[in-house]
């Protein structure tokens, strides 16, 4: 008799995206004037709550970097998009196992825990687990 098991969530969504410009306060300055997005001098941040339990507040980080980020140093792209997970220990677990690039260990930040990774053409991911 097999069990039907529901599998893990994984991504959750969109925690952020990130990219590299020349000029990241002209740049800002360009995306609040023309868009509308209410930017600060890291970025943005877009509050929302969770379709499934609206009580549950989250938030999707929009922010402009320096061409010489040292953050993106494992990648050669000028953009990195956040994703929100789930359990971020068994994630990266699985991944080790199934030969994932992970280039830096599981880090603890005010914010959540954080780890990075490249996806097959080099792509940089960020996958962010928020505090409960």
């Amino acid at each position: 008799m097999s069990m039907n098991k529901t599998p893990k969530k994984k991504v959750t969504g969109i925690g952020g995206i990130f990219f590299k410009c020349k000029d990241p306060k002209k740049m800002n300055a360009w995306y609040a004037k023309h868009l509308g997005i209410p930017v600060s001098d890291w970025g943005a941040m877009f509050e929302w709550r969770e379709k499934d339990n609206p009580k549950k507040e989250g938030y999707t980080v929009w922010s402009t970097l320096p061409c010489d980020v040292e953050d993106f140093t494992q990648s050669e792209k000028d953009f990195r998009i956040n994703y929100r997970v789930e359990n971020i220990e068994e994630l990266v677990k699985e991944l080790k196992k199934a030969n994932v690039t992970i280039t830096d260990e599981i880090t603890d930040s005010e914010y959540g825990k954080f780890v990075h990774i490249l996806d097959p053409e080099g792509n940089s991911i960020e996958l962010f687990e928020p505090l409960a």
